[in-house]
């Protein structure tokens, strides 16, 4: 084993595909140290996604220092790994040059991704460095809506009119130069330059260079339009087990094509961004400043702010019971915390469900059913063992009798409240992954506090 294959070795482990701390300060020490020799050792055996890992976890100086010293020596193809807020910095910190070279070695779709975090009157000048076709393609993928397939595609892609045979095919591709790098079919279009079908590259292989491509192509059914929401073209790829599909223009003509690697990455960010709108956060980062955080978290929390005032309303309303009784006081937040944990459960359920497309209107009622059953039956089992604890705590028939009765009514309304709220937000055309927590969290406060202290001022006062 080479010195460098070593170092690649130590700095990644390969069970779990994450950069060693270890390595991570190595690099930063060398970095602070101005050690250009050392940077080089540590850095050049890695591939280029490493690279990116450990550029994401440089402190900001460490980060400025290695560019300065070995940044026209960084593999380009990093810049493709890096997430967009380390991206930012780093393009500010690297040469014009350097940049518009990088782009060109990209494929287009991950060049237009680094170029929209380029500051426009900068971009201006790298593309003017750049080859006309690069130019071209980074100009017209980000004329495209951002979030769409447009954005996505690349425009490299291998087609072949529909009278070609193997061979023709095959010296084509000898011949071409804009040859994607990674490509998985070989698009029949007719004369229109429309798609009509497709050859897997594993049978364009096995077959003999008299073979007609119309003859071993399977006909198109799949095409994606320039327009359409990365979210759809996600789910259209799960839906039918794709490796690649063609991007098509209004008029049906072949355009580019969109490839799995970039749709894992699109699963990736829907994801994140689903679990951060659950939590009531409209876009987060590690890298934000104090400021961005703010704006991100503040107005959902002003929201639940209201909503919490509402609900000490209706605590207000039996202030005179929690007076004459303190185990009121003392039970009421187990009712409304348990209520508020079933509506979560539920509300991750539903979300989920929606995303995959699992939940539809078509199936809503059955859904809805489930849930609100499975929300009775875990009332009844909870609101059993609980109802003992409180009536030996307090030596009170009564008090179990109204806890009981509350946590069955709380859990019953959060189960459906967790699959109704998301889905008549949704049924308004809002996000429900985005506000469906806030108000989920109003009903199951509200029911709880009323239920329980109304049936314990009926039963006990």
């Amino acid at each position: 084993m080479t010195e460098g294959e070593s170092k690649a070795e130590h700095a990644s482990d390969t069970r779990r595909f994450d950069i060693d701390p270890h390595f991570i300060a190595q690099v930063a020490g060398a970095a602070y140290d101005r050690d250009g020799p050392e940077l080089r050792r540590l850095l050049k055996p890695l591939h280029p996604a490493d690279v990116a890992d450990v550029i994401e976890q440089l402190p900001i100086e460490a980060l400025r220092r290695l560019i300065q010293l070995i940044g026209r020596e960084l593999d380009p193809l990093f810049l493709a790994d890096v997430s967009w807020e380390r991206r930012e910095e780093v393009l500010a910190l690297l040469p014009d040059d350097y940049v518009g070279d990088a782009l060109g070695q990209l494929d287009t779709d991950d060049a237009a991704a680094v170029a929209a975090d380029i500051e426009e009157s900068k971009l201006e000048v790298i593309l003017a460095q750049t080859d006309e076709d690069t130019r071209l393609a980074v100009e017209q993928t980000l004329a495209e809506d951002e979030s769409t397939a447009g954005r996505l595609m690349q425009r490299e892609f291998v087609a072949a009119p529909e009278f070609w045979t193997v061979g023709n095919a095959i010296d084509h591709m000898r011949s071409s130069v804009e040859l994607p790098e990674v490509f998985f079919e070989i698009y029949v279009v007719d004369p229109g330059f429309r798609p009509i079908g497709s050859v897997p590259v594993s049978t364009f292989l096995r077959m003999a260079r008299d073979v007609r491509l119309t003859d071993i192509m399977k006909p198109a059914q799949i095409s994606i339009r320039a327009e359409m929401d990365q979210e759809e073209v996600a789910y259209a790829f799960q839906k039918y087990h794709l490796a690649s599909a063609p991007v098509v223009d209004d008029a049906g003509r072949l355009t580019g094509m969109v490839t799995v690697d970039d749709v894992v990455h699109v699963i990736q960010e829907e994801n994140q961004e689903d679990l951060l709108a659950l939590s009531g956060v409209s876009d987060a980062s590690t890298a934000d400043n104090v400021t961005a955080s703010v704006r991100a978290r503040a107005p959902w929390l002003i929201l639940n702010m209201l909503t919490a005032l509402i609900a000490s309303s209706v605590i207000s309303r039996f202030q005179g019971s929690i007076e004459k009784l303190v185990a009121l006081a003392v039970l009421m937040p187990i009712v409304a915390s348990l209520g508020g944990n079933a509506g979560t459960q539920a509300l991750a359920v539903a979300v989920r469900a929606l995303s995959a497309r699992e939940l539809t209107a078509s199936n809503a009622l059955r859904h809805i059913v489930r849930e609100g059953v499975t929300a009775l039956v875990n009332g009844l089992l909870i609101a059993t063992l609980l109802a003992i604890v409180a009536g030996l705590w307090f030596h009170s028939r009564g008090i179990a009798l109204a806890i009981f009765l509350a946590v069955l009514i709380n859990l019953a309304c959060a189960g459906l409240a967790g699959i109704m709220v998301p889905l008549t937000l949704r049924r308004f055309g809002a996000d429900p992954a985005v506000s469906s927590s806030v108000f989920v969290t109003f009903v199951t406060d509200c029911v709880g506090f009323l239920a329980f202290l109304g049936l314990a001022t009926l039963i006990l006062l």
